[in-house]
């Protein structure tokens, strides 16, 4: 998803991703500085990312050289690849290209290692400043870090030199247009929903796109509307609608279905479900709320009482959430915070046992596939904290889950999460949710935005796997339903 693009207008389309580790050794090597006539060998560690972006090749090779005794050999081919491009570029060599320094960045940036990825993007736009994947994955690292503003000005970069990214193989029997935004789409796992060998995915930010482009794209045969957050979604309201006005081709996931997803807005979509509720939600936006009368006048109105959870709009993965036990507590939390926020009544969901329990379904063509079950002992229920991997009860509890939701739930609770996938009218979807102790379903989110990705085959959570294959097929007999004839 994150590779330098070949040429313009085919390449990679990098959203913005969740990071989820730190460079350990910031791309540190080995050697001995000494005399310019002496001898290097590995001794002392330095720091290379000061000469990553240098643009001379004799500094490459060396490094190169200090890499390979400090069996770094990724690192030496890093060098030795920068070295022979800076060669090409200095001759004036008609074959220059920067797309074995794209890789050597894609690779760092893949690997984690985010720091020394930066410097390689940043040799690779001094040599050629309209490599737009470059700066996506500048705006996705910064972004990380936490610097919007340099963020933002790769992005705008990237976006202004190519709107439109084609990933292809040989062999590739279906064309899909993809609708993204430069600032993410939420966790819609269009990757692996649409594998490679058989989709041609042309990746298309819209946001940055004006709507005479839209009749320039590649052909296509059927559109996936991946701006699946109703939250990101709002502000190109227009623009999807003039889109989809326009689009003669199967659109998955309308707008007019994302809209209803919102989190304040989810319980009137479920209103009247039997065996469904969810937690009362209202959205704070700070210009439309004065005095702390106001704010008290804004969650009676919408039946939200303390305790209370606060979160930014658009934030998934429990990022920016907090538990607010009273109102001077929101009120230092909000005091704090730039843009909307969501207030949701909290529900204490734990399970006699003492534990919290988060189960996800995921919705193809409204048909619910079980997807993980997390058992968590904190009511911030998340499959990467919750310690699954550690404790085979857990990992057993789940298997029996994916194996026979029906039986592990309850057909009451079964035929709430049956019509809510009708409900929601979503081509792909999701819910994460608990059971109540009267087998009623309690709703934590219901929408677009529903991660699903394949495990290792070889690790603990592999057992996961071919449920989530259960989910690409379905998806891939849809697909293959909407564009038959």
């Amino acid at each position: 998803m994150r590779a330098c693009n070949r040429n313009v207008g085919r390449g990679r389309y990098a959203a913005e991703p969740a990071l989820t580790e730190r460079p350990d050794a910031h791309g540190q090597a080995t050697m001995t500085q000494e005399s310019d006539d002496t001898p290097q060998h590995p001794s002392a560690p330095i720091d290379r990312l000061s000469t990553i972006t240098s643009p001379d090749p004799s500094v490459h090779r060396t490094l190169a050289d200090a890499c390979r005794h400090a069996g770094d050999e990724l690192g030496a081919l890093a060098h030795l690849i920068a070295a022979h491009t800076l060669d090409a570029y200095a001759t004036g060599s008609p074959d220059a290209r920067t797309n074995g320094l794209c890789d050597v960045a894609t690779g760092y940036f893949m690997k984690g290692d985010h720091a020394v990825a930066a410097r390689w993007y940043e040799l690779v736009l001094t040599l050629d400043p309209n490599v737009a994947a470059a700066c996506q994955n500048l705006a996705a690292i910064h972004a990380g870090e936490g610097n919007t503003a340099l963020a933002e000005v790769y992005r705008e970069r990237a976006y202004g030199i190519q709107r439109v990214f084609v990933e292809e193989t040989a062999g590739w029997t279906r064309s899909v247009l993809i609708l993204c935004t430069g600032k993410g789409t939420g966790n819609v796992p269009f990757e692996a929903l649409l594998p490679g060998a058989r989709n041609r995915r042309i990746k298309y930010a819209i946001d940055y796109a004006s709507d005479d482009e839209d009749a320039r794209l590649p052909a296509f045969d059927l559109v996936f509307n991946a701006i699946g957050d109703p939250d990101i979604a709002a502000p190109l309201e227009g623009r999807l609608a003039r889109f989809e006005a326009r689009c003669s081709r199967p659109l998955l996931n309308p707008l007019a279905a994302i809209a209803p997803t919102a989190r304040h807005k989810l319980p009137a979509l479920l209103d009247g479900l039997d065996g469904a509720q969810t937690a009362p939600c209202v959205r704070y936006e700070v210009e439309n709320v004065g005095p702390r009368a106001s704010l008290r006048s804004l969650l009676a109105d919408h039946a939200v009482t303390f305790p209370l959870l606060a979160r930014p709009v658009a934030a998934h993965g429990g990022d920016g959430l907090v538990l607010c036990d009273s109102m001077e507590t929101l009120e230092g939390r909000l005091s704090t915070q730039e843009g909307a926020q969501y207030l949701t009544a909290f529900h204490d969901c734990q399970s006699a046992d003492g534990f919290y329990r988060k189960y996800r379904v995921i919705y193809v063509d409204r048909q619910p596939l079980p997807y993980h079950l997390v058992i968590s002992p904190h009511w911030i229920a998340h499959y990467f904290s919750a310690d699954m991997e550690r404790h085979a009860w857990k990992l057993d509890e789940e298997r029996r889950f994916l194996q026979d939701p029906r039986a592990a739930l309850g057909e009451r609770a079964m035929n709430a999460i049956a019509d809510i996938g009708e409900r929601l009218d979503l081509d792909y979807g999701g819910i994460d949710f608990t059971l109540l102790p009267d087998g009623e379903v309690f709703v934590f989110e219901a929408n677009a935005t529903m991660l699903a990705h394949y495990e290792r085959d070889n690790g603990v959570l592999a057992h996961k796997n071919q449920y989530v294959q259960h989910i690409v097929d379905a998806f891939e007999q849809m697909l293959a339903h909407r564009t038959a004839g």
